[in-house]
């Protein structure tokens, strides 16, 4: 019997607020610990959190960049819970009432059940809560560092629409793009800003009931996610095919054995004992509230892509570089409005202005050079003014001096001769005095022409039109 797996992902992310969820402490990493907290971080009796409004807005934007419903109601819950990390003994979070659900992400991944190499995975809710502290595990001694505590938290949870460890590392990628796109989080894996659970069971091919979930918890790393769960379906298939009863149960994935190990038995929602947080009221956002929201709203890694290649015609690789790269893109855009060939300019911006800003240091907003000026420049080589070769040299100069090209080209001297008679002449020196190359061109040898074409170009300093010097050097040796 063939078996398939079923993956839902449970991702944690740490918003990008100033202060944490209740109260005013900072919300930083690296600080010494348990230096960012107070009393209500650290649970002591008779403390009143008040919620950070940016993280309700954030979770609601989130809501939004998800295509997520914005119910008109959302409660917070405690849910209850012992664990060192956890000073209140409870964590506040959303239960039944969260603030967004509903939604989906799009993403590029060609596999089962794709279309047009691109899947989707449905989001079941997007729930806002507190973050805890972190344990550290020392010889013979633990300690809590509570700096932690309170950091806004938002819980992105799946539905099982993940078949595999790849779609699986494509569906997070995809997920961070747009979490950073968006202004909610900076998604910095290392500070522990993201982490995520991972959902996995297996069942037969075919088959509508889902198998026995099996949480891997904690997972810091994207591959880490993925090695875990090409370990963990084998390992579940194997048990099923051998006879065993799977039961539900949390793992931990040790990433230097490279194997999942049981931590204990998983919990049911009826374990936490939730209850409606007395402290907080409920959150009831308005039309005028909603619409500010939506106007922090972006335009999204994959919107971004679609739009370079339907708007501008570039190809994908073209299309991506402007999708990952802001300021370039906008530059490629003032650029190319309007212009007949953008692909020429795209060419030019992604080969030739990329590679200076890399070599240079600089920022887009740093160059001398304007969009209007690569332009022109592009525009001079398509109309045959000056030869690709010599636009290389005047970029160069537009690099340094920020000088427009036509400027450069006049100073320098580097306008293209496109005079017949005089290409002419310079053919029929080049023919002359290459009489093994032009002997080897009548014989059959293409290859010879480019030869003389080359001399041609090198005695006229790059300024003869290549174009026409091609179509006379042909024309003379076929005589």
């Amino acid at each position: 019997m063939e078996y398939e797996a079923v993956i839902g992902l449970e991702t944690h992310v740490q918003l990008k607020t100033h202060s944490k969820m209740w109260c005013g402490c900072a919300n930083i990493f690296g600080s010494d610990p348990n230096t960012n907290v107070c009393p209500v971080c650290l649970g002591m009796p008779g403390v009143l959190p008040v919620a950070n409004a940016e993280a309700l807005k954030l979770t609601v934007l989130t809501g939004y960049l998800l295509n997520c419903e914005i119910p008109p109601f959302a409660k917070f819950d405690r849910k209850n819970y012992f664990y060192p990390d956890s000073a209140k003994n409870y964590q506040v979070t959303q239960y039944d009432r969260p603030s967004t659900a509903k939604g989906w992400v799009e993403f590029e991944f060609d596999g089962p059940g794709s279309v047009d190499g691109m899947s989707r995975v449905r989001i079941t809710r997007a729930h806002l809560e507190e973050d805890v502290g972190k344990s550290t595990h020392f010889d013979r001694h633990s300690g809590v560092d509570f700096n932690r505590a309170g950091v806004p938290l938002l819980e992105i949870v799946s539905e099982p629409d993940l078949n595999g460890p790849e779609m699986t590392y494509a569906y997070l990628k995809a997920l961070t793009d747009i979490l950073r796109r968006g202004g909610i989080s900076d998604c910095d894996l290392e500070k522990g800003m993201l982490r995520c659970d991972v959902n996995v069971s297996v069942r037969p091919k075919g088959a509508t009931q889902l198998g026995s979930k099996i949480e891997i918890k904690n997972m810091n790393t994207f591959s880490g996610v993925r090695r875990a769960l090409e370990y963990e379906i084998p390992r579940q298939i194997e048990a099923v095919r051998r006879g065993e009863s799977l039961r539900q149960e949390t793992r931990r994935w040790d990433e230097v054995a490279g194997i999942t190990e049981t931590m204990r038995s998983k919990e049911d929602a009826h374990d936490y004992r939730y209850l409606p947080e007395p402290d907080l009221m409920p959150f009831v956002p308005t039309e005028p509230w909603l619409e500010e929201v939506r106007g922090r709203l972006v335009e999204l890694p994959l919107a971004r892509k679609r739009r370079f290649m339907g708007e501008y015609l570039l190809p994908s690789g073209d299309a991506e570089v402007f999708r990952d790269h802001l300021e370039l893109g906008a530059f490629f855009e003032r650029a190319a409005a309007g212009y007949k060939n953008p692909k020429a300019i795209a060419n030019l911006v992604i080969n030739n202005l990329q590679a200076h800003l890399v070599e240079s240091g600089f920022s887009v907003t740093e160059l001398k050079m304007t969009p209007a000026a690569v332009r022109e420049l592009v525009e001079l080589v398509e109309s045959g003014k000056i030869s690709s070769k010599i636009a290389q040299e005047v970029f160069r100069e537009m690099a340094t001096s920020g000088e427009p090209p036509a400027a450069i080209i006049d100073r320098k001297g580097w306008l293209q001769v496109s005079d017949i008679s005089a290409i002419e002449a310079l053919c029929q020196a080049a023919i002359e005095a290459n009489s093994s190359s032009s002997a080897d061109f009548r014989a059959g040898k293409v290859a010879a022409l480019n030869f003389l074409k080359g001399q041609v170009m090198k005695v006229s300093k790059g300024k003869a039109n290549p174009s026409l010097v091609g179509e006379i050097l042909e024309r003379k040796l076929r005589e």
